[in-house]
Order: C-alpha cells, then structure tokens, then sequence
C-alpha cells in the first residue's frame, strides 16, 4: 500500500468497522431495516444511507439532488439538513438493494485507500464542501462508522467490538472535546480539576485542569482534591458523549461526586455528536 503511516491505523480502524456493519446487516429480512437505532430518527435503513452516502462524497460522487419532507422532527439545522439528504434520499430502498450498495461503495473505497499517496496534510473536499485535511477526514470517517457500528449493534441486539481499533480512535476524539465541556460550556470554577474514571473494555483516568483564565486542558495525571469527579463505564461514556442517551437514563451507572451544579452542568453538555 501507498497510504502515509501515519494514516494507516485510521484505514484500519475504518476497514474494522466498515466489514463489522457489513456483516451485521447482510443476513436481516426486510422488517429489520426498519428498526429503530440509538441515533436519534434513524433506523437500520438510516444509519446504512448515512455510511453509503458520506463514503460516496469521500469518493467524490456529487450529493443527491432532493428535497427532503417537512415533517422530519430531528431534523433542526443545517448540518442535520445536509446529512439527512443521503439518508432520505433511500428510505424506500428495499433490503437487497441497501446490501449492494454498500458493498459497491467499500469495494470503490478499499479501492481508494490502496491508491491513496496523499500527505496527511493534504487539504481535500470534505464534508459541507469545506477543505479539510485527509488525515481530519480519515480520523472522523474512521469515528463516524464506529460509532454508526456500535447504533446498529444496539438495534439488532449483537453487542460487540466495544474495544476495537475504531474505539480507541473514538476515545481519542471524545476526549478532545472534553476541556471545552467541562471549561465553557459548563462554566467549571478556574483554577480547578475535573477527573473522569472510566473502567471497562477501554480504562482511562483522565483530569481536565481549567486554568486561571478558564481555559480547560487534558492530562493524564490524576488531581488531589478535584472540584468534581466521575466514575462510569466505557460504553456509557461514549454513548453519552454521542448525544445516544441522556443524563436521566443512565443516572444509576455514573457516580458523581462534588458540587451538583457542576456535575449536573457537565453532563447536560456532554454529548459531542447530535
């Protein structure tokens, strides 16, 4: 292979996922398309357009021409416009047809990452007809059907590869976001600490230290005395993190500890991902 070194764990975490979906939805009968996912107003149908649709505009196929229905309730912004088109687009694709596709489009995109010579710096047409950096694109692709993996697992009832190459990618996204969540958007005191114990398939402890500008930075280290403090496990964490639960539902498998305001705030904007 031709691929940048530093890009191949992201094909191989994006190859992991991507034969795992294929693999979960090739065998179902037609009502199992139709079974609602973790993600919200999607079904098993949903989730499938989405993958097919954004792995066609990294192979470059121009979006859909169509107008999408009035009444789609999860459907509140321009993001959520511009995803729903490939999704909507297939709604009424019977279950062979959903199948072929998606196996064409990763035969078409194992296709590109054997040929791919690019720099990871490379900039490229991306999502929303933005420049993006390949290696930005690779690492959310890689994230995106992971996450899409762990909604159709949920949905079919065949939990598994909750420590895949694609978690680990996952983690790491995830908690990038972590010092702007804790720092402004829940508005954590400066010059405190907030640790994250997370135990299960993937273990991490993790502090996010707001200074005393209140700008939030992730360490690795553990803080004595930290303003507030949670302990939950892996699956919980990403599938708050992924806007698939709420607070509310899944109270009894997070301790918290410290100030409730905080904690409360913290959590109410935990999810990443819509």
């Amino acid at each position: 292979m031709s691929l940048h070194p530093t890009l191949q764990p992201y094909a191989d975490a994006w190859t992991h996922s991507i034969d795992a979906i294929s693999e979960l939805v090739s065998p179902l009968v037609e009502g199992e398309w139709n079974r609602r996912t973790p993600c919200p107003g999607w079904s098993v149908r949903d989730v499938i357009s989405h993958v097919i649709g954004l792995e066609c505009e990294m192979l470059g196929d121009p979006r859909p021409i169509h107008t999408l229905p009035r009444d789609l309730y999860h459907v509140t912004n321009e993001q959520q416009r511009y995803m729903e088109m490939q999704v909507d687009v297939r709604r009424h694709h019977t279950a062979p047809e959903m199948t072929s596709e998606l196996e064409y489009t990763v035969i078409r995109r194992n296709r590109q990452l054997r040929n791919e010579s690019r720099e990871p710096g490379a900039k490229i047409r991306g999502l929303y007809g933005r420049e993006t950096a390949l290696e930005d694109l690779m690492r959310n692709r890689a994230f995106d059907v992971w996450v899409h993996e762990q909604d159709l697992r949920t949905a079919l009832g065949r939990p598994g590869n909750l420590d895949s190459p694609g978690a680990h990618i996952a983690r790491d996204v995830l908690l990038e976001a972590l010092p702007k969540i804790v720092a402004k958007d829940a508005g954590a005191p400066r010059s405190s600490a907030i640790v994250f114990d997370v135990h299960g398939p993937i273990e991490f402890l993790r502090t996010i230290r707001v200074d005393i500008n209140g700008r939030g930075t992730l360490e690795s280290s553990p803080a004595l005395g930290p303003a507030a403090a949670f302990a939950l496990d892996w699956e919980t964490y990403f599938r708050l993190a992924c806007g698939r639960v709420t607070p509310e539902a899944v109270a009894d498998r997070i301790k918290a500890e410290g100030d409730p305001g905080l904690t409360g705030a913290i959590l109410r904007h935990f999810a990443v991902t819509p």
